[in-house]
């Protein structure tokens, strides 16, 4: 015999059926759920509002000073390149920066020099250039789509220190971030990306794609790491499966690169090394992963 589950219930002198309860009991617990994230976006945006406040001094500094700063961020798909961006430039002077995103080059740029269409977005005296994938994209998509030929790839990858160390010479403040993400975690950001009708456009075809040739961005990211890491221009890696901790540590980093006035010394500046890792060691990490696994499992 089924169960009746329009029989009612008195709550409080009011009668109510089963079934409505349910539901309202869903309701109330989604809604909570709600809530609780909602509250804590929040708090994790105030937590970056002091470092946010401290670009500003940075980005001062370099104003007053005529400098120049680079900051490439690199990275797999879903790694959290875009989002850091976007609180590293939020309450920054927009007149004072600019983000570059680059997208696959024309015809015309095939034939110029392979630098040239990014060496026309370089910051002039006092400003700050961002770039959401830079010239490293020859060294990981490219390479691993073939998208380059093997002689570019090898020109690049031999040629890239001796560019970069220009770049620093001449007194540009140079940064590279590489975000690594863990397969895990980015197989759940791209399964958010095809339902959430808000990021949905954030999936392309390469995205697709990214999982299954995941051990050949693995190889590419090594290669790339030990053959670009330099003194002049050494990579940070940052662990980005908790994107909160990275975007913060990010800031740290970023900071830390410029020697500027009124610093808040009261702030804690200390990296977090679970989150922060030099290029040298992550190199050190990833060989020793292939000689204990026979692969690498980062």
């Amino acid at each position: 015999m089924e169960k009746n589950t329009q029989e009612l219930i008195e709550i409080d002198g009011e009668k109510i059926s089963l079934e409505e309860l349910v539901n309202f009991y869903k309701s109330q617990k989604e809604e909570k759920a709600t809530d609780s994230k909602a509250k804590k976006k929040r708090d994790d945006e105030k937590r970056l509002k002091p470092y946010q406040a401290e670009l500003i001094k940075l980005q001062k500094h370099l104003e007053e000073t005529n400098q120049k700063m680079i900051i490439l961020f690199e990275g797999r798909d879903a790694a959290g390149k875009g989002g850091t961006i976007r609180r590293v430039t939020r309450y920054m002077d927009e007149k004072h920066y600019r983000v570059v995103a680059l997208g696959k080059p024309t015809e015309e740029q095939r034939t110029q020099w392979f630098y040239q269409k990014y060496i026309q977005h370089f910051p002039r005296a006092g400003e700050i250039v961002l770039f959401d994938r830079s010239w490293y994209n020859r060294a990981m998509v490219e390479s691993v789509f073939n998208f380059c030929t093997q002689k570019e790839y090898d020109d690049f990858m031999s040629g890239v220190s001796s560019f970069e160390k220009d770049l620093t010479t001449q007194g540009i403040i140079f940064v590279k971030l590489y975000y690594s993400v863990t397969k895990a975690e980015q197989a759940r950001r791209f399964e958010r990306r095809k339902t959430d009708p808000l990021r949905q456009w954030k999936l392309s075809e390469i995205d697709m794609q990214a999982q299954e040739r995941w051990d050949d961005f693995t190889n590419s990211k090594y290669q790339m790491l030990k053959h670009t890491n330099s003194h002049n221009a050494p990579w940070t890696v940052i662990r980005s499966d908790d994107k909160q901790k990275a975007r913060i540590e990010s800031l740290k980093v970023i900071l830390g690169s410029v020697d500027y006035a009124n610093r808040d010394e009261n702030l804690d500046y200390l990296l977090d090394p679970d989150i922060v890792i030099s290029g040298a060691r992550e190199i050190e990490i990833m060989d020793a992963q292939r000689i204990s696994c026979g692969k690498f499992t980062n």
